[in-house]
Formats: C-alpha cells, sequence, structure tokens
C-alpha cells in the first residue's frame, strides 16, 4: 500500500515560546524531600484540535493525581507539566525538545494526530525519551521507544465495516480527512469492505480547516451507496453532519466510523443529526461495568458533572498513564530501558474500557472494542469484541527479533 502522507495543518509562525502553565498535581518536592517524577503531556488545549485534547489532558492530570494518591511511584510522587502545542507542528517539535532536554520528563505522553505524533517520535527517538502514544492510528509503527495505549485498524475497523454492510448494504462510499491517518485507514476501510464481497463506491478526502460539504454530499446523493463511512475529524469537519442532515439525507442513507464521537460529536450535534450512526472504538462511557462506572463518576467528581462525555481519545490517555505506571513499578526504576524492559515482560491491567494486555513484539495492546449506535446523545452498546490483538501491526512489526526496528510502516494489503 503506497499512500503518500500529505500535509496536516499548515504551521503558523511561532507565536508563543513559553509552556502552558497549568500543572497537576503542583509540587515539585515530596515531603520527604525526594524530587517529583516529572511526565509531559503534549496536546492541543487550543486551536482546531481542542476538542480532543482537553480532555485527554484532564484524563492524564486524574490518573496522576490518583497515583499521588496511592502514594506515587517508587516513593516519588509524579508532577504533569502540560504543554499547549495549539494545534501546531512546530509547537510539538518544540515542546517535545523541550520536555526531553529541559525539563528532563521521564515520560512523553501526547499527540493526537499521526502527523503531530510523527513529529514528537523522532525528537523523542534522538534525545532517548520515553513516548505513549494515547489516540487510536491506522498502526504499523514500529519503535521500541513508543507504546500504543490505544487501538488501530485491525481492532475497529475490521469489526465495524462487516457489521455495517450486513446490516445496510454492499455499497460504501468514504469521506476522509487529508491526512496520514484518512488516507491509511480509507485503504483499510477499502480492504474490509472487499474482503466481505463489497463495492468502495468513491473515496474523498478533505483537509482539515473544510466546512462546506455540499458538493461531496451532493456526490453521494448521485452515487446511491447503501452506507457512508466517515474518517473525518476536527472542529471544522462536525459541519458535514450538519449539512448532511440539513439536506434531508438522515435516515435516507446511513453512516458509519471509527472516529465519530472522539470529540463529543454526538453531545455537540441534536439527535436528528446524529441518531443511528454506527460507532466501533476501545472506550465508550455507557460501558456497563463496576471498574467503569467508578470511573466515570472519579471523573466527573473532579472535573464537574458538567463534563459532556468522557470520549474515546480521553480513555486513551488515561490509560496509557496506567500501562506507563505499572511499568515503573515492575521495573522498580524509572530509568527509561528498565521500563521498556519490564513493559515487554508481560504487563496486563483492567482499566474502565476493559483487560489491556502489552504485546511486547509491538507495544500496542490487546483490547476490547465495542459497536454502538448513537441514540440521543448516548452511546447504545450493540456488541463487545473482546481481546482484539493489534494483527495489522503485528504483520510488519516484531520488536523481539528487531529490536533497533524505528519507522512506520505501510502495510501491504
Amino acid at each position: 500500500m503506497a499512500i503518500s502522507r500529505r500535509s496536516f495543518i499548515q504551521g503558523s509562525a511561532l507565536s508563543v515560546l513559553g509552556m502552558a502553565a497549568g500543572i497537576a498535581p503542583k509540587f515539585s518536592l515530596a515531603a520527604d524531600g525526594k524530587e517529583a517524577i516529572k511526565v509531559a503531556s503534549i496536546l492541543d488545549l487550543s486551536g482546531g484540535l481542542d476538542i480532543y485534547g482537553k480532555p485527554m489532558s484532564d484524563a492524564i492530570n486524574l490518573a496522576a493525581e490518583e497515583i499521588n494518591a496511592a502514594g506515587g511511584l517508587v516513593g516519588r510522587p509524579v508532577q504533569v507539566i502540560n504543554y499547549d502545542a495549539q494545534s501546531n507542528m512546530q509547537l510539538y517539535a518544540q515542546y517535545a525538545q523541550q520536555a526531553a532536554l529541559k525539563d528532563k520528563v521521564a515520560v512523553v505522553h501526547g499527540g493526537i494526530t499521526s502527523a503531530s505524533r510523527e513529529v514528537i517520535r523522532p525528537v523523542l527517538d534522538r534525545f532517548r525519551s520515553l513516548y505513549f502514544y494515547p489516540a487510536q492510528y491506522e498502526g504499523g509503527v514500529c519503535d521500541r521507544n513508543y507504546f500504543s495505549s490505544a487501538s488501530t485498524p485491525a481492532q475497529t475497523v475490521e469489526k465495524l465495516v462487516p457489521y455495517a454492510m450486513k446490516k445496510w448494504g454492499k455499497k460504501v462510499y468514504i469521506l476522509a480527512a487529508d491526512y496520514n491517518y484518512g488516507q491509511i485507514v480509507s485503504a483499510w476501510v477499502k480492504k474490509f469492505v472487499k474482503d466481505n464481497d463489497g463495492e468502495t463506491v468513491a473515496v474523498e478526502f478533505f483537509p482539515l480547516d473544510v466546512t462546506d460539504f455540499g458538493a461531496a454530499i451532493s456526490k453521494i446523493q448521485s452515487a446511491k451507496p447503501d452506507m457512508v463511512w466517515s474518517a473525518l475529524v476536527g472542529g471544522a469537519h462536525i459541519s458535514f453532519y450538519r449539512q448532511w442532515h440539513a439536506s434531508g439525507m438522515s435516515g435516507k442513507i446511513p453512516i458509519a466510523s471509527t472516529v465519530f464521537g472522539g470529540g463529543n460529536e454526538h453531545i455537540i450535534l441534536s439527535p436528528e443529526e446524529s441518531n443511528g450512526i454506527l460507532v466501533c472504538a476501545n472506550y465508550m462511557q455507557e460501558i456497563p461495568t463496576p471498574e467503569n462506572k467508578a470511573f466515570v463518576e472519579k471523573f466527573q467528581a473532579r472535573f464537574g458533572s458538567s463534563v459532556p462525555y468522557i470520549s474515546d481519545l480521553a480513555m486513551g490517555a488515561y490509560q496509557g498513564m496506567l500501562i506507563w505506571a505499572e511499568g515503573v513499578r515492575k521495573a522498580g526504576d524509572i530509568d527509561r530501558m528498565k521500563v521498556i524492559g519490564a513493559l515487554e515482560s508481560g504487563i496486563s491491567l483492567t482499566s474502565p474500557s476493559g483487560q489491556l494486555i502489552v504485546d511486547p513484539a509491538t507495544h500496542h495492546c490487546t483490547l476490547d472494542v465495542h459497536i454502538a449506535e448513537v441514540e440521543n446523545h448516548q452511546m447504545k452498546i450493540l456488541e463487545t469484541f473482546t481481546h482484539q490483538a493489534p494483527v495489522d501491526t503485528a504483520m510488519v512489526c516484531d520488536l523481539k527479533k528487531n529490536p533497533r526496528d524505528n519507522k512506520q510502516y505501510q502495510i501491504e494489503l
């Protein structure tokens, strides 16, 4: 599969040179004088992707507070430094370097889009700072310094495509954001449509700042597919769903997506604009387990009951912190290579999303995924698939055999 990486966002000139001031918990030394373990969170707290970044940041800070309430790690408190990348690739690079060299953090959790990840990752590799990526993505990254705490297409797209086709039909029209994730996940959708004897009618890509989808809606109306697959992301792309409904298409041609809801779209949109959309993700706030119910109560108690919804992206950030902390506990140290070795020796834990198992060969997680239908601002869970392995990335990555591997593979489909 030869898919070119496209420019995600034209970075504006650096306007802010200092890091964001929000730090939680706010201390540098424990009561007994032991220095705090610094953890970096590099996310979009402003700019076009802040709808994703703010709840992710909240989740990281909540995890740190819980770790400290339980006694910290290796006898030391955890201090989160929150950097606001402002949806700007230049700031991502700047803050990754600052976190590694100036602030000397033990680990970086951050990046939302694949573009931001591929800005951060080489910087942290160069300066030997451990990196956790908290967002679902297109798969294929093979890097011993890198861990993924969220899902890949083999875990979500592979489940939702046949489910939706069985429900609605075999002709699929794909709309996607025009950068790494949208380009590559669209190829996965086409593969799984073909594997299930379906037909991809068309694929269209849209820059993240596009807000007018009138022409695309007209093309879909003419093509008459059985369903639309949406890999649209960001605040601007929410316009599609509003224009789709305004054109009278809601209920006529259904929509499926593995990214819808990541920015609380099902809360922002009216029920008339979003009801009936099928989604698949590792986490939904409605998961009916005791662990998740307790987590939702804690999250809302900490950040207010007005918090609209805890997203899959927020959970990826939260459980990334849990995985890293478990690695530190098992290693008995925050040393990067000792933590990597501990994580590679076999880490399994239960998070609000279900059981997570770190795969030593890929540094990705085996995890649960859930198919749901949007219904009146809620995710009505229809089916759950447990212990889904990252088999797509496993096709190209084996860090046990090749520990020096360091690239993102474009998986042949």
